[in-house]
């Protein structure tokens, strides 16, 4: 097994959900891999046929503000520009335009992490789907059941806000 270049916990955090979708962003996706957004996204413009829209897109001007939001810590260097957002696959198509020993790695990481996000939403459906059987039978016997239920329902529907990252930051030349 390959050792790990990222802390797992750094690539998720650069997971969003936009447009119904798990995507990375291309400023993140170029910082993984080390190296400039500009020099990622010319890449993928010289094999755009490599990228169809269900595995890249750009965020329109509403996603973008969303993201903004979302974001914590204000690393971006105030960009202008309406970032590009790669699916699953359009990530694991990345390595193969980038052509780096790093991408190809940093890519192998992120498809690990995006497999064991897949797995642990099956999981919960299965666990979720379990509950509302037993809850079906136990509310016909206990109508104060039905409160923990509700509690239990809205617990796991909850998203994870991101968390802001701590620690010293060093500026990369």
């Amino acid at each position: 097994m390959s050792k790990m270049l990222i802390p797992n916990e750094i690539i998720t955090q650069k997971i969003y959900a936009i447009r119904g979708q798990k995507v990375m962003i291309d400023r993140d996706l170029a910082e993984l891999y080390e190296v400039e957004t500009r020099a990622l996204i010319q890449a993928v413009k010289r094999n755009i046929d490599s990228f169809p829209e269900d595995f890249m897109f750009q965020l329109n001007d509403k996603e973008f503000e969303s993201l903004i939001s979302q974001i914590v810590t204000s690393n971006r260097g105030g960009t202008r520009k309406r970032p590009y957002a790669f699916t699953e696959h359009g990530v694991l198509m990345l390595s193969g335009v980038l052509k780096s020993d790093r991408a190809r790695q940093v890519n192998i990481q992120i498809m690990r992490l995006f497999t064991k996000m897949r797995e642990i939403l099956l999981t919960n459906k299965d666990l979720i789907l379990k509950m509302n059987q037993v809850e079906q039978k136990l509310i016909k016997h206990d109508s104060a059941l039905k409160t923990v239920f509700d509690a239990l329902k809205q617990l796991i529907q909850e998203e994870p806000k991101p968390r802001k990252e701590i620690g010293y930051k060093r500026n990369k030349k």
